[in-house]
Parts: structure tokens; C-alpha cells; sequence
């Protein structure tokens, strides 16, 4: 993080204002030839050097208040911000929150998402490529929320646009979404995330979606984290909502740490789309997906070499051999470097 020093009345005092971000770019080659074997987020590629993101983060904070302005320009910033148009899909947050003593924190803006263990800043993630949890949502929340401190314990209460929708067009319903989110710290070694997320979508569907995340620092060598995810859809049929449908899924991420230098994470995600909600097969019975990441990370001095390598297994044939025909398996390795500052 770069902090911009003031010298109007004295240089050795920091400015409220800093000023951090990120630049990554990746190359991804894909055995089935075919960037369709892809139904996760930013990697929807094949054969190509494509560059991530550039993204920078304004933040001024005073005892009390905090302003944030977080920018990201590229691909993957377009495609977080899939709901807007031209240069809007550069705003990643944009919020103001003001703190009552220790306990009591107000936030007005766009924020990213409570919901699940990945976020869309590279730097962030031991693995790059994402989880199809992340992928399906939500990405971010536009509204208001409180923030309560209780010993260890936390809880969140908001309420916001539909998801991912920071300005919410003329005709298009806009009814508000409930958020919630209860944490508690025992310690490095536990940190509990319980979080919900609902309300009636733009199609007038009924969406409520229950979110779980443990994180678990053994020692300087060895971490790991789970998230599970469920989201329960009632869709409209021009009278009524129909009975729920879901989809869910669970992931654990084991992280080991040899050297400050190298890291090695496995990401072990099971998805499951018996609805046919977010992956249409044809199979009546949907498709459920195990997909296993192997990420390396390389830390020289700001710079985060990434190379990896994910295999994921379906119950159904959605995936495509490079002789045109289906398969089950898809396998794809990529390099990505991410510069963070």
C-alpha cells in the first residue's frame, strides 16, 4: 500500500488518503482446445495471454469516517460488474461509513459481497481462477448496512438493490434484498461467517441464499478454509412462485506455506445444479460438478507468479473434446502474474 504524504503544515504527518491497487494479466491453455469447457469467472479463454485487471483503491479515512473508491478497468472488472455500461463497470465499491465509538459501524454505497470465501481482487485469492460458488453470485450490494462488534462476536444487518445491481434501471422491478451476517473470532485459529442474502430478483423470482465460511490458521506453514453455499429460487409463472429450486455447493481450500516466498493451495469444490438452474444439460437430473485446483504461489517483492492446473469432473457430458465431441472431464493449466502495490 502507497501512503501520500502531506506538506502543507507538516512532513512527518501521513495524509488520511491512501492509495493501493493491483495490475494482473494470465495465459490459459485449455486440452479441449475449446474456451467453452469454461463455466467459471475471468478465465473464459483458450490458448491466449489476456490481460485481468487494473484496479486502484481510494481510501480516506479520519477517526470516524471512511470514504472508498475502488476502480477496476479490464475484463474482469467489466464482467463483475456485468449490470452496467460503459465506464459505470469500473466502479467496484463505492461507499462512505461512519463509525460510532468501537461498536457501531453505518455504511451507505456499493460494496463487494459478504457471500463466500473468494473476491474479485487477485491479489486476494490464492487460486486464480474462480470457484463456481463465486461465479453464480451475489458479486456486490448496493444500499445501507450496520455493523455491530460484541466481544468476538459480529453481526451485519443491511439492506440493498437487487443483487449486483448498482443502478437499477427504469422498468425493471426493484424490490430490496435482505442481508445479514453473524461472525465470530475465537482466534487465528477460528473465525466463524454465517451470511444470507434475500429477496425478489428483477424477474420477480424469490431468491434466499444461506452461506457458510470457516477459516483456520494452524501455524506459519499450514491454513485452511471451507466455504458451503445454498440458494433457494422460487421462479415466477405469471400468477405465482412456483416451489423452491436450488442449487449449493462446498469447497475446501488447503493452503501450505513452506517458505515466505512459495506457497502451494489445493482448491476441492463440489457443485451441484440439479435444477438446472445456472448449468442447462440434458439431463433431467442437472449435473453436479467436482473440480480440483492446484495453485502455486511465487512472491517476489510485490509480483505473485501464479501457475496452476484444474481438472473438473461432471456427472453429465457438458464439457468438449478438441475432436469436437462431449466429455465429463475438462483440464486446463494457466500462468498468471499479479502486481500488487
Amino acid at each position: 500500500m502507497m501512503v501520500v504524504t502531506s506538506f502543507a503544515q507538516d512532513s512527518t504527518k501521513t495524509s488520511p488518503l491512501s492509495i493501493s491497487g493491483s495490475v494482473d494479466f494470465y495465459y490459459k491453455y485449455d486440452f479441449g482446445q475449446s474456451k467453452a469447457n469454461n463455466y467459471t469467472s475471468f478465465t473464459n479463454s483458450h490458448n491466449r495471454f489476456e490481460p485481468g485487471m487494473a484496479s486502484v483503491k481510494f481510501e480516506h479515512k479520519t477517526s470516524k469516517l471512511d470514504a472508498v473508491a475502488d476502480l477496476g478497468f479490464g475484463k474482469r472488472a467489466r464482467e463483475f460488474s456485468y449490470n452496467d455500461d460503459g465506464i459505470l463497470a469500473a466502479v467496484k465499491q463505492l461507499y462512505v461509513s461512519y463509525s460510532v465509538g468501537t461498536l457501531v459501524k453505518f455504511t451507505a454505497g456499493s460494496w463487494a459481497t459478504h457471500v463466500g470465501y473468494e473476491l474479485v481482487d487477485p491479489q486476494l485469492n490464492r487460486n486464480y481462477s474462480m470457484s463456481y460458488m463465486f461465479t453464480n453470485g451475489p458479486f456486490f450490494h448496493t444500499g445501507v448496512k450496520a455493523d455491530f462488534t460484541i466481544g468476538k462476536s459480529g453481526l451485519m444487518v443491511g439492506v440493498a438493490n437487487p443483487n449486483d445491481y448498482k443502478y437499477v434501471p427504469d422498468g425493471v422491478l426493484n424490490k430490496k434484498f435482505l442481508l445479514a451476517q453473524y461472525s465470530f473470532t475465537a482466534s487465528d485459529l477460528f473465525k466463524l461467517y454465517l451470511n444470507y442474502v434475500g429477496g425478489k430478483t428483477p424477474d420477480t423470482s424469490k431468491t434466499n441464499q444461506f452461506d457458510i465460511v470457516l477459516t483456520s490458521k494452524l501455524n506459519d506453514k499450514f491454513s485452511f478454509g471451507y466455504n458451503g453455499t445454498i440458494n433457494a429460487i422460487q421462479h415466477w409463472d405469471g400468477a405465482k412462485n412456483s416451489s423452491a429450486k436450488s442449487w449449493w455447493g462446498s469447497a475446501i481450500y488447503l493452503n501450505l506455506d513452506p517458505t515466505s516466498s512459495f506457497g502451494l493451495t489445493l482448491r476441492s469444490e463440489y457443485f451441484s445444479d440439479k435444477h438446472q438452474l445456472k448449468i442447462p444439460t440434458n439431463s433431467i437430473d442437472g449435473c453436479k460438478i467436482f473440480a480440483n485446483t492446484l495453485s502455486a504461489n511465487f512472491k517476489i517483492d510485490n509480483l505473485i507468479i501464479i501457475p496452476e492446473f484444474r481438472i473438473d469432473n461432471s456427472s453429465e457430458e457438458i464439457f468438449t473434446k478438441k475432436d469436437g465431441t462431449s466429455t465429463k472431464t475438462a483440464v486446463n493449466v494457466l500462468v498468471a502474474a499479479v502486481y500488487q502495490f
